[in-house]
C-alpha cells in the first residue's frame, strides 16, 4: 500500500494511489467511495435523528465502531478516518473512550466531487475509539424526499422517505458508503406523536404516543440498505413472518394484492436455504418514489404502481424478496459488480414465479425481459454491455440498463442450460451459504464459479465462454432463447389485428394478464393507422387503464401515434407517479420530436419539483433542462 498526505490551504487529508489487497473480498477498491476500508472499517453505528418536517432535514449524531483493516498501514493512515458525506452540515467530532472519556477530534471536508461529495477526514489521536459525528442534513441532502400532505394517498400528513441505493446513503448519514463494508446498526428516530417511523429493520407495528421509535439491525448490512420512512402508516399482517405497511387508504388493497407473500418466502428457502433476516415485510410508498422496489432488509419499500389488483405485476415483490439472498446477503463489492446483485435476483425472481404461479407465468416473463433486453443493447455502446461495468468517474446509476439484470439472469440460465436445475441450484444454495453477509467482485465470483462448477463440468463448461459473458459487450453465440407458446400466438394475433383481419373487438382479451397485453402492444408497428388506435381503445379502454405497466407501454405508442386522446392522460401518468422507469421512456420519446419535446418541456417544468433526485437527474439529462 502507498499513501501520501494532501494539503489544500491549511487542511490535510490522506489519498490513496494505490493498494495490494491481500485480504480478497474485503478489501476490494470501491471508487465510488473515500473511505479507506484497509485502515479502518464500521463494524457498528447508531443512530439518533429528529425528524425535523418544517425545516425538512434531519438532526443529531451518528456513533461508529470501528475495527482496524487487515492491511499494513503507516502511522498516518492509522489515525484517520475518512467518511463519505454530501451536503451534511458537520458541527462537531467527538471520540469515546471505552472508559467514558470524550475527546474533540480535529476534522476537515475535503474538495467536492460532483458524484461522490466530500470526504469527511477526522485524526484519531489514539486507537479504539469510537467516533461520534454531530451533524444536520440540508435541504439539498438528495436521499431525502420529503412530502407535503397533498403528496401523500391520505392528503393529511406530511410524509418523509429515504432512497440510499446506490450512493446516496452520504447524504443523510456520514459513514464510510461503500458496499464493501459491513456493519450492524441500532437508531433511535424522533417524529411527530401522530406519525410511525420504519426502518431497515425490526419495526413497531403501531404508533405510539411519543412519537420516539428505538429500531435494530443485528445482521451486518452495507450502506446501501440503510432507509428510513416517516408518515401517516399503518399494518397488516400477512403471515407470522410477513406483512404490509401503507398510509390506511391504501392498506387493504395491497394487504389483498400482496397475499402470496409468505407462499414466495417458502419457495425461494426451498431452493436456496433459509431465510436469515428475521421478518419480510413491505412499505407501499407514496406515488413519487422513484422506483419499483427497494429490497432494504427486513422492510422492502415497493412502488404503488404494482397494485394491479390482480396480482399481474407481483413478479417484482419476487424480486425484491429474491434479493434477501442476491444482493441483502451477498453483495456486490463495487457498483462495477452490480449484475451479482441484479442479475442473480431477477433468475430467481423467476424461479419464485415458477414455484408460485407456474412454469408459463415464468417463461413470458423471461420472454419479455430477453425482448427488452435486445432492444436496450441496440442503444448502449460496446462499453457498456459487459456484465462486469467500468463506472469510475461516472455516475452508478449510468449502469441502471437491462445488462445486469436481464443479461446476468441469461447467463445463469445458460449455466442452467449446461449443468441442469440440479447442480446449479446446488451451486446457487452453496454459493449463498459460503459467502453469506459478505461482498465479492466479478474476479471473486468466477473463482468460485471455476472451483465449484467449472471443475466438475470441464467439458461442458469453457472458460472462455465464461469470460466472454462476463467481460465481453452482446451477447455471446448461443445465448439462452426462452419461448412461450401463449407469447408466439399473441405476436400472431397482432399482425392479423395490424392487418385489418380481425377487429379489436375479436381478441376477446377481457382476461389477459399483464404480460399478454405486453406482448401484444409490444408486436405492433412502432408507429399505428389511428383508426386502429381509436378501435382498440375505444373497445379495452386502455387509456384508462389502471395497470401501470400496460400504461406506459400504451402511452408509447400513442406518442409515436401521434394519438390525441391519450395525450391528457399522458400528462396525468406523468405527474401522478414517480417510477424512474416509466419516466425515462415516456420522456425518452416525446423528445424524439419538436411538439413532443415542447410537451415534455411544459410539463416537467410543472411537474420536476415533485420527482426524486433520481428522476430529476435522469430527466434533467434527457430534456437538456438546467434549472
Amino acid at each position: 500500500m502507498q499513501a501520501i498526505a494532501v494539503s489544500w490551504g491549511s487542511g490535510w487529508f490522506l489519498a490513496l494511489v494505490g493498494f495490494v489487497c491481500q485480504s480478497g473480498i474485503l478489501c476490494a477498491q470501491d471508487h465510488h467511495s473515500f473511505a479507506r476500508p484497509q485502515d479502518h472499517r464500521i463494524r457498528h453505528l447508531e443512530l439518533d435523528l429528529v425528524v425535523d418536517f418544517d425545516k425538512k432535514i434531519l438532526t443529531g449524531l451518528v456513533t461508529l465502531d470501528l475495527i482496524g483493516g487487515l492491511e499494513t498501514r503507516t502511522p498516518l493512515s492509522l489515525n484517520t478516518l475518512t467518511l463519505d458525506t454530501r451536503d451534511l452540515d458537520i458541527q462537531k467530532v467527538v471520540g469515546l473512550t471505552k472508559n467514558g472519556e470524550s475527546i474533540i477530534l480535529p476534522f476537515e471536508l475535503g474538495p467536492k466531487d460532483k458524484i461522490l461529495g466530500q470526504p469527511l477526514v477526522i485524526r484519531l489521536p489514539k486507537p479504539g475509539l469510537r467516533v461520534r459525528v454531530e451533524y444536520a442534513t440540508t435541504t439539498r441532502s438528495q436521499a431525502l424526499q420529503w412530502l407535503k400532505p397533498e403528496q401523500t394517498a391520505g392528503k393529511k400528513y406530511p410524509y418523509l422517505f429515504t432512497q440510499s441505493q446506490a450512493i446516496d446513503a452520504r447524504s443523510w448519514i456520514p459513514l464510510q458508503d461503500t458496499p464493501n463494508i459491513r456493519f450492524t446498526y441500532k437508531a433511535r428516530i424522533k417524529t411527530r406523536a401522530n406519525l410511525l417511523a420504519v426502518m431497515s429493520a425490526n419495526n413497531p407495528l403501531e404508533k405510539n404516543s411519543k412519537g420516539e421509535y428505538v429500531f435494530e439491525m443485528p445482521q451486518p448490512i452495507p450502506s446501501y440498505l440503510m432507509a428510513l420512512a416517516v408518515g401517516d402508516i399503518a399494518f397488516q399482517k400477512i403471515s407470522s413472518r410477513t406483512g404490509v405497511y401503507a398510509e390506511p387508504g391504501v392498506l387493504a388493497k395491497a394487504a389483498l394484492e400482496f397475499s402470496d407473500m409468505e407462499k414466495m418466502v417458502k419457495a425461494c428457502e426451498t431452493l436456496y436455504g433459509p431465510y436469515q433476516w428475521g421478518r419480510y415485510d413491505v412499505l407501499i410508498m407514496p406515488t413519487s418514489f422513484p422506483f419499483g422496489g427497494m429490497e432494504n432488509p427486513r422492510l422492502t419499500f415497493v412502488s404503488p404502481t404494482v397494485l394491479a389488483g390482480d396480482k399481474s405485476l407481483v413478479s417484482l415483490l419476487a424480486h425484491e424478496l429474491a434479493h434477501s439472498w442476491s444482493g441483502n446477503l451477498v453483495t456486490n463489492a463495487t457498483w462495477d459488480d452490480f449484475w451479482l446483485n441484479e442479475g442473480f435476483t431477477v433468475y430467481l425472481e423467476r424461479r419464485i414465479m415458477e414455484e408460485v404461479y407456474g412454469r408459463e407465468r415464468a417463461l413470458m416473463e423471461s420472454v419479455l425481459g430477453k425482448k427488452g433486453l435486445l432492444a436496450e443493447l441496440k442503444s448502449l455502446p460496446k462499453e457498456a454491455q459487459s456484465l462486469q461495468l467500468k463506472l469510475k468517474g461516472r455516475s452508478p446509476s449510468e449502469g441502471l440498463t437491462d445488462i445486469p439484470y436481464e443479461k446476468g439472469a441469461l447467463f445463469l440460465t445458460h449455466l442452467e442450460g449446461i449443468v441442469g436445475r440440479p447442480k446449479l441450484d446446488a451451486f446457487l444454495k452453496k454459493f449463498f451459504h459460503e459467502y453469506e453477509f459478505q461482498s465479492l467482485t466479478t474476479a471473486d465470483f468466477e473463482s468460485f464459479l471455476n472451483r465449484n462448477l467449472f471443475l466438475s463440468n470441464p467439458k461442458a463448461i469453457q472458460n472462455a465462454q465464461i469470460r466472454e459473458w462476463l467481460y465481453d459487450p452482446g451477447l455471446p453465440t448461443g445465448a439462452p432463447d426462452p419461448n412461450s407458446p401463449r407469447l408466439t400466438q399473441l405476436a400472431a394475433l397482432a399482425n392479423r389485428f395490424v392487418s385489418g383481419l380481425i377487429t379489436a373487438g375479436d381478441l376477446k382479451a377481457k382476461d389477459w394478464t399483464s404480460q399478454e397485453w405486453l406482448q401484444f402492444l409490444g408486436a405492433l408497428p412502432p408507429k399505428m393507422l389511428l383508426q386502429r388506435m381509436n378501435d382498440l381503445d375505444s373497445t379495452w379502454h386502455l387509456t384508462q387503464t389502471g395497470n401501470s405497466e400496460i400504461l406506459c407501454v400504451w402511452l408509447l405508442l400513442c406518442i409515436r401515434s401521434d394519438y390525441g386522446p391519450a395525450f391528457g392522460r399522458l400528462e396525468a401518468f406523468l405527474t401522478d407517479q414517480g417510477r424512474r422507469k416509466f419516466l425515462k421512456s415516456l420522456y425518452e420519446e416525446l423528445v424524439k420530436t419538436g411538439p413532443g419535446k415542447a410537451r415534455a418541456l411544459a410539463i416537467y417544468a410543472k411537474t420536476r419539483s415533485g420527482y426524486h433526485h433520481a428522476i430529476t437527474e435522469t430527466i434533467d439529462a434527457i430534456l437538456g433542462y438546467k434549472p
